[in-house]
């Protein structure tokens, strides 16, 4: 069975087939946050700080953790940058970290300073990417996300995303690297943009479990992209990708509906053993539209309209 092994300084994390299915934390990362990226070159951390914690608390078993703040210069920038963002995050939880960056210096600056084993986010396809980021990733023996496009761009195709994944699992043994340190993502189209993207992914992955037998992830809010209500695709996106065998997913962990849908896909894909971690996250829990409906109601209560709808249905039946 495939196994990732991460670590934080004292806490071990595996992502697997046979296990709960790892929350990546999406939240610390400046792309689209003008605020937290104006905040981060200002050298204020208190957005990273909060963010990092309420993403802990809210069930996050790593972080993802990112430091592109600005396409200036960014080999000089972003270095030094991510690493303050390490170490401040490092400081506050235990939980295993994902050094999130395009820029191998970063990278490298990241391992340096990351404690236990880190997951490096990410390398692809292009030859030169291999070649920079593959030789980090054996000296400081961390698994690696591996993005399935290359020279080429992201392809539509399926088939062609499978065959960058197996390119690069195949150059990585080249390195020494094992298939178990490298953590797929097949590439999430939006479903808005392109109507077969669900049923490609859910195939790709199926592929990536069976064949190549790695451990997958993917950046999940894609699916949804441009749509609106985007948590409600989100939702039911989850325990889909993880039937067809995603093991891991860089995503927000402060929408309580899609940590709902992740504890719920782990009791049913055995998982969450006894459903111990379903009942003790929830068996306090009052659903709040439930609660709302039952106490104002408007039409002399929930029984009463779910009295008038048999009713209404009888009434037909004598009618006739």
């Amino acid at each position: 069975m495939t196994r990732t092994v991460v670590a934080s300084a004292t806490k071990e994390i595996i992502i697997g087939f046979d296990q709960p299915f790892c929350v990546i934390g999406e939240r610390i990362n400046p792309t689209g946050r003008k605020k937290l990226a104006a905040e981060m070159i200002e050298g204020n951390f208190e957005t990273v700080k909060a963010d990092a914690l309420a993403q802990v608390a809210a069930g996050a078993t790593m972080l993802d953790v990112n430091a592109g703040v600005t396409a200036v210069n960014p080999n000089e920038t972003e270095p030094p940058l991510l690493v303050k963002t390490l170490e401040i995050v490092q400081e506050l939880t235990n939980v295993p970290l994902s050094i999130d960056s395009s820029v191998t210096a970063a990278i490298e600056a990241g391992l340096e300073v990351a404690k236990g084993r880190p997951l490096v986010n990410s390398v692809t396809g292009e030859e030169e990417k291999l070649e920079a980021i593959l030789p980090l990733i054996k000296k400081y023996d961390v698994p690696v996300v591996a993005i399935s496009n290359d020279e080429s761009g992201i392809s539509e195709d399926p088939d062609v995303r499978f065959a960058v994944a197996k390119k690069i699992v195949e150059r990585a043994a080249d390195f020494g690297i094992p298939s178990h340190d490298i953590v797929v993502d097949p590439l999430v189209m939006p479903i808005g943009a392109m109507g077969t993207a669900g049923q490609q992914v859910f195939k790709l992955l199926r592929r990536l479990r069976d064949e190549l037998k790695v451990n997958t992830t993917c950046g999940l809010s894609n699916i949804s992209f441009g749509l609106p209500h985007r948590h409600g695709i989100n939702a039911g996106f989850i325990p889909m990708v993880i039937g067809a065998g995603m093991t891991s997913a860089i995503m927000n962990p402060c929408r309580p509906q899609e940590m709902e849908a992740v504890r719920a896909a782990n009791v049913l894909n055995g998982t969450d053993p006894n459903c111990q971690e379903w009942i003790m996250t929830y068996r306090d829990h009052q659903p709040a539209a439930a609660s709302a409906a039952s106490s104002t109601p408007a039409d002399g209560g929930a029984s009463a309209g779910g009295g008038r709808r048999r009713g209404g249905r009888a009434a037909r039946r004598s009618a006739g």
